[in-house]
């Protein structure tokens, strides 16, 4: 054999040799692998078999919440506005087994039981209704074409795909109900769009003691039916049953706008909220705790257990600040002397008065009263919103905001004397305060609010723009927007044309025009311009009376836990007073404004403004005659909007009353009807109800 072919079988031994180690490698893994999974199943069949023999029994838990009744308003004086009307209702709860068509025979056996009321149902739930009946529903099916009902591959689609066709399928003839079958189709839905376990309350009629009696004799015949109570909101007719707001249904639920929102703080798709003003605004304390269920149930279904992990609580009750006599006997003052208004001619195209009191020291609101007037009407509706929605021109009211900001922006100091005089611009109609002469009056700055000087405050805006005064001179843009931004600033700083800060959703805070001449700036200063709600102007008059600070109006004056009475309970908490800022000008500059204030209604001056504001009650505040338009039948009408603050003077700064008065669009200013509500207010409150 020659060395050639010997070296050939060498090779080819090696190469067998190599595939057969391979062969056992693989092998031996094969060994491993099969040994792991032995022993896995070794461990799971014998170390692990209770946890696996749990996992073949495995059950299924379910989370189920309830609401709670929520809680009451009381008003100051601890009288019920509002409450909760409970009532007995027929209730469903839905099984983890019961089906769509059990639930349609269980609505037909319910109907000859009590009364079915409502019959405002969508399409979809008349078909559901439809598809309910389980040989409807196959019928429907069967007929529904093969890619509806298979895939490309002639796999089935899955059921919820199929029934979505259905749905499709269902024509409107198939659905025209009548009356009382779509009261059927109401009830059904209702019990259809329940969740597992959780319970809903049916709308029908209203039960009778037979009918309540028979159905809790007969529940283990009426699959998932039982008596249950329910609530209704129920708030007394009173002025401030706007203000308190209103609640969902519980067929409307959670807005959805913000249903977001209350499913991540644990609430229910069907809870009843506050959607408005003192409901929405106090939601987080009316609103009840939830009742919380854990209910298991086995793999066939059945239930295991059903256990409370959570007792519900009633919502918290609130007490607000204002006492319903005092409010009434705000809203007869407001009455009294608008009719005569009206009586007179003066109010045709007035369209209310409004009055805001508070109590300086808190934000507490003591009232908040208005009369809402149509054209030419000879009567009024009460109107208490309006004292947070509605805007004004306020006029002269405004100056001791204009004062503070002369100070504030080194234009004017201390109680300067500047010339009352005629102010004669370029090309513009003068500007002059009532009581202008021929001549030029030197006056103070607490003679400026005494007397309520348009020009002084023309003469600090103009300082405030760089520009001093000289008859005949050309206004001149310059410093026009730094005086604009700095007035406003500082009428911010008493409440104007900003938040208040109230706990109420405020849908306004005044209308400050962005387009403005120079001439405005003028006009601003002695509150021709910019517009604001009476609730603003009450707190500007509050600031003015606690020396400076402005505190947040409240309508709530304290919660209190339920206790499941009719009466108010246990204090949780009292609302603490809210100082948003304080006014940037000097003790001594505030006391200067008090003063001009006192002097308004106390002066022996002739040219004070404020003296039919004298009464029992030693009373200081400012005036304020806003010029405005009405058009009538294309014909523009000159009228006045008459604006007065005012509070309970007291040196040391602890008035208890401060109060804001609004009457627009009158033609005459002759009755002082601001004034005189003004009066009847403090001296009413002072007299009956300061020291309660």
């Amino acid at each position: 054999m020659s060395v050639k072919k010997r070296l050939g079988k060498i090779k080819i031994v090696k190469k067998r040799t190599s595939i057969t180690k391979r062969i056992y490698l693989i092998f031996a893994v094969i060994v491993v692998l099969f040994s792991i999974i032995v022993l896995r199943l070794a461990q799971m069949q014998i170390l692990n078999k209770s946890f696996y023999d749990t996992k073949l029994n495995s059950s299924t838990t379910y989370k189920v919440t309830s609401s709670s009744p929520r809680g009451q308003i009381f008003d100051a004086a601890g009288n019920l506005l509002v409450s909760n009307n409970v009532k007995q209702i027929v209730a469903f709860t839905r099984s983890n087994t019961i089906t769509a068509e059990e639930m349609k025979k269980l609505a037909k056996t319910l109907s000859t039981l009590v009364d079915f009321t409502e019959t405002n149902v969508t399409t979809r739930q008349k078909k559901d209704y439809y598809l309910a009946d389980s040989d409807t529903y196959a019928k429907v099916v069967k007929s529904l074409p093969d890619k509806e009902k298979y895939d490309n591959y002639g796999n089935n689609l899955t059921e919820s795909k199929v029934y979505a066709n259905a749905v499709k399928a269902v024509t409107d003839d198939e659905i025209n109900y009548s009356e009382d079958e779509l009261k059927l189709v109401y009830i059904f839905s209702q019990m259809n769009a329940a969740s597992t376990f959780s319970t809903v309350n049916l709308t029908t009629g209203d039960l009778t003691d037979e009918q309540i009696a028979y159905i809790t004799a007969n529940r283990s015949k009426l699959s998932g039916i039982s008596i249950a109570t329910d609530w209704d909101r129920q708030t007394s007719e009173s002025s401030l049953s706007s203000v308190i707001g209103t609640v969902s249904s519980k067929q409307s639920g959670l807005p959805a706008e913000e249903a977001e929102d209350y499913l991540a703080k644990g609430y229910s798709m069907n809870d009843r909220v506050g959607t408005s003003y003192l409901e929405k605004a106090y939601e987080d304390e009316l609103q009840g705790t939830h009742t919380v269920r854990k209910i298991t149930t086995d793999k066939t279904g059945s239930v295991v257990s059903d256990d409370v992990t959570s007792g519900g609580k009633a919502g918290k009750n609130l007490k607000l600040t204002v006492n319903s006599e005092f409010q009434s006997g705000v809203e007869n003052i407001l009455n009294q002397y608008y009719s005569a208004e009206i009586a007179a001619g003066y109010a045709t195209y007035s369209e209310g008065a409004y009055a805001v009191a508070l109590n300086p020291q808190t934000g507490a609101i003591l009232a908040m009263a208005g009369l809402s007037h149509e054209t030419g009407e000879a009567t009024t509706t009460l109107d208490a919103l309006g004292a947070i929605n509605d805007i004004f021109v306020p006029g002269s009211v405004v100056k001791a905001a204009t004062i503070s900001s002369g100070w504030e922006n080194n234009a004017i100091s201390g109680n300067q004397v500047i010339a009352d005089q005629s102010i004669n611009l370029a090309g513009s109609p003068a500007i002059k305060s009532w009581f202008t002469g021929s001549g030029a009056t030197n006056i103070t700055a607490v003679q400026a609010l005494e007397y309520s000087s348009n020009t002084y405050m023309v003469q600090v805006a103009l300082k405030m723009m760089g520009q001093e005064y000289y008859s005949g001179m050309a206004l001149s843009t310059d410093g026009m927007k730094d005086a604009m931004e700095e007035l406003r600033a500082t009428y911010a700083e008493y409440g104007l044309g900003t938040s208040t800060g109230i706990d109420l959703p405020e849908t306004t805070t005044g209308y400050l025009e962005d387009d403005y001449s120079a001439g405005n700036v003028l006009t601003e200063a002695f509150g021709q311009y910019d517009s604001y709600t009476p609730m603003q102007l009450a707190q500007y008059a509050a600031t003015v009376a606690n020396g400076g600070k402005r505190v947040a109006p409240h309508l709530v004056d304290s919660v209190y836990d339920n206790d499941g009475t009719t009466g108010l309970g246990t204090l949780s908490k009292t609302i603490e007073t809210n100082v948003l800022n304080k006014v940037n000008i000097s003790n001594s500059e505030m006391a200067l404004l008090q003063q001009g204030f006192y002097q308004v209604v106390n002066s022996t001056s002739g040219y004070a403004t404020g003296t039919h504001m004298r009464g029992n009650v030693t009373i200081a505040g400012k005036t304020g005659t806003a010029e405005t338009y009405a058009v009538d039948n294309g014909n523009v009408i000159t009228t006045v909007n008459l604006s007065v603050l005012a509070y309970d003077y007291s040196r040391s700064d602890d008035s208890k009353i401060a109060v804001a008065v609004i009457i627009p669009h009158l033609t005459s200013d002759e009755n002082h009807p601001n004034q005189l509500i003004a009066r009847d207010i403090i001296n009413l409150y002072m007299s009956t109800y300061a020291n309660q």
